[in-house]
């Protein structure tokens, strides 16, 4: 839906760093999309036209393989931009990635052909673009290493923690999803997690996991 001058107290908040003439802009020419939990939001192949930018709720980015298992690449929360989206509309090229809406959630999507012109007219949007491009970069990083470097058993904790910094200590996920997205397998993650439950760091419930304490590993 197209954005409403309400809505331009909303882009304010989530994006303080960007100049007041930069928001009126986004606020003329953007357009908000509303998402409900586990609906896509970009698809591998798509081209992309417009740059995404995260008003409310987490929107995870993925990649998929042929079978369908997905390998969590990072988290979007309000007030980040998909820089992926970015780097691929600038180029107009296809998407080598899935992201989907892991909560409802509102992203605001801006013409490629805008946000390239910002670069040169708005040193904020500028800015924003680089620091985009690091927060993601760092994410996935943070990503790689825990995949080269640490056990499954690492791994998992690590992908908890990261779980809970966005949606908090209850993790409404099941064993299969949680394997899907660590590309192990349901028993393995099952007995993990019953590990995790004696060391007291988690408590497993019927529908879902809560964590306790993980700051002891």
């Amino acid at each position: 839906m197209k954005i409403e001058k309400e809505s331009l107290d909303i882009i304010h908040d989530r994006f303080p760093q960007l100049e007041s003439s930069l928001l009126q802009e986004i606020a003329e020419q953007g357009t908000i999309k509303q998402l409900e939990a586990g609906e896509e939001a970009l698809r591998t192949g798509q081209y992309i036209k417009s740059t995404v930018l995260v008003l409310n709720g987490l929107v995870k980015v993925y990649r998929e393989d042929d079978e369908g298992n997905e390998f969590l690449m990072y988290y979007l929360e309000q007030g980040n931009a998909c820089a992926l989206s970015m780097m691929c509309s600038a180029r107009e090229e296809q998407s080598m990635v899935m992201a989907k809406a892991v909560t409802n959630a509102e992203v605001l999507l801006v013409p490629a052909h805008l946000t390239e012109q910002w670069l040169a007219k708005y040193k904020s949007w500028y800015n924003f673009v680089i620091a985009s491009y690091r927060e993601r970069f760092d994410e996935l990083l943070q990503t790689l290493d825990s995949i080269a470097f640490k056990g499954l058993d690492e791994r998992l904790i690590f992908y908890l923690k990261r779980h809970v910094n966005r949606l908090g200590p209850e993790v409404r996920l099941s064993h299969q999803q949680i394997a899907n997205e660590l590309n192990s397998s349901r028993e393995v993650i099952s007995r993990l997690l019953k590990k995790l439950e004696q060391q007291g760091a988690v408590i497993l419930h019927r529908n879902y996991i809560e964590v306790v304490n993980l700051d002891i590993f």
